[in-house]
């Protein structure tokens, strides 16, 4: 059972609990994007093992009519062990997806699994139109070339700012500049598509930004935040846009918490005063 405080952020341990999520989103008129915590496998078997969770995931989600969609992490599919083993793995559940109209989004980690990630985005997207997305960072100096070399590719990008602390030389490292190249990217983006585009993005600013775009162009969007983060606001959007909740859920609940609560100082205030019961 995952404890109070952290539960705000973490769906439960269990793939029932994480649907049972999802239903309650729906009702709230909120998307879902389910997570089964994992990542960095050096061996091939829990690779396998997480690779047919999704499986089973995508054929529950769409026995219980939710239409939920999944994200992975390259390494829990393999990456670390070998690019083929990722592909393979990655290909089987975007392969069921494909066969009960699911949709499958895949993370991006550091810099040095970006060309293997986008790699088999590309192909896999052009096999099975509008069914599997990618996450790009706008902290990474290479986004805006690889966003041109994707914009024409029958998939969903998610645009973020970038989480990982990546060496200068490749990554911008300011909040300004950061938040500079992500309002360039926004703006490539909702220039060049129809649809498509996500908005991995807490800030009301970019979100703001966003609208205008998409006013301005014409374009379909979306905007996609985590569970715990905002939610009062997240609730607010879906009146007016189609809003993503991304929702983690699993055993590996511990390391992810920790994370959310150090990344942002509200959310450590958040988990403060519910510790406090204030």
């Amino acid at each position: 059972m995952i404890p109070p405080i952290a539960d705000n952020f973490v769906a439960g341990e269990t793939a029932p609990e994480a649907i049972e999520r999802a239903v309650e989103l729906d009702r709230r008129g909120v998307g879902t994007i389910l997570n089964l915590l994992g990542e960095h496998y050096e061996r091939p078997e829990p690779a396998a093992e997480d690779r047919d969770a999704y499986v089973r995931l995508i054929e529950d989600l769409a026995d219980a009519g939710v239409e939920a969609c999944v994200s992975i992490k390259p390494s829990q599919l393999g990456l670390d062990v070998d690019e083929s083993t990722f592909r393979s793995n990655l290909e089987t559940v975007v392969e069921a997806a494909a066969e009960r109209g699911a949709f499958v989004w895949v993370d991006m980690e550091n810099h040095e699994t970006t060309d293997a990630t986008l790699d088999a985005f590309e192909e896999l997207a052009t096999a099975h139109e509008w069914t599997v997305g990618v996450c790009l960072q706008a902290n990474l100096k290479r986004t805006r070339k690889d966003l041109a070399r994707l914009i024409d590719v029958p998939g969903k990008f998610r645009l973020v700012k970038g989480a990982y602390d990546e060496p200068d030389d490749i990554s911008y490292t300011r909040k300004a500049r950061v938040d500079e190249e992500y309002r360039e990217l926004l703006r490539h983006a909702f220039a060049n598509r129809e649809r498509g585009v996500g908005v991995g993005s807490h800030d009301p600013a970019m979100i703001e930004h966003a609208s205008a775009l998409a006013a301005e162009h014409g374009t379909d969007f979306e905007i996609q935040m985590l569970m715990g983060v905002r939610e009062p606001a997240q609730f607010d959007l879906a009146a007016d846009y189609d809003v993503y909740q991304y929702v983690p859920y699993g055993d590996r609940w511990l390391s992810y918490f920790y994370r959310r609560v150090a990344e942002r100082r509200e959310n450590a205030l958040f988990a403060v005063r519910a510790a406090l019961g204030v």
